[in-house]
């Protein structure tokens, strides 16, 4: 190793000079997964989060188990594992992976609310496509979270199989 290798700041995803071309992904991904998961143990977040909850087949039955406030709990330990793994991530290859898979099945969760969540489709203008504000446009950015998400996982698969 030559003292330019020595000096360079690293990270997980194939590098392109001294940063990542999607080190911002990863760290928008982090910012929003640090905030909302800590969102999550409050009252107010507990209560907004309810109705996509108990109206997911995915994850309706966590009501009955964890009640509202315990299931955001459980879900806010989920997001904050996210941000931790994806903080991780950005130094060790492997762990970007899991960060950007954990991501990957928060945001395909969130999407089958769109299916799930009554409201979504707004009968005022015609019904699908036509969709709400809240919640149907504010789920419907959840796809480029995916896709946010499923491009941090190949680039760390790319760095991987090196």
């Amino acid at each position: 190793m030559n003292n330019t290798e020595h000096t360079r700041f690293v990270v997980a995803e194939r590098n392109f000079g001294s940063v990542s071309i999607v080190a911002p992904l990863r760290w928008s991904l982090i910012v929003i997964f640090l905030w909302f998961g800590g969102m999550k143990f409050t009252n107010y977040e507990a209560h907004a989060i309810a109705p996509f909850v108990a109206n997911s087949p995915i994850m309706g039955w966590m009501h009955t188990l964890f009640g509202i406030q315990g299931t955001s709990d459980v879900i806010g330990v989920l997001e904050l594992s996210t941000a931790v793994a994806l903080i991780a991530g950005a130094f060790v290859p492997v762990l970007s992976a899991v960060g950007a898979a954990m991501s990957i099945a928060t945001y395909v969760i969130t999407l089958t609310f769109f299916v799930s969540t009554p409201g979504v489709f707004e009968p005022t203008a015609g019904g699908f496509p036509a969709i709400s504000a809240l919640p149907g446009q504010f789920l419907l950015k959840d796809l480029v979270l995916l896709a946010a998400s499923v491009t941090l996982l190949l680039a760390s698969r790319a760095t991987s199989s090196k």
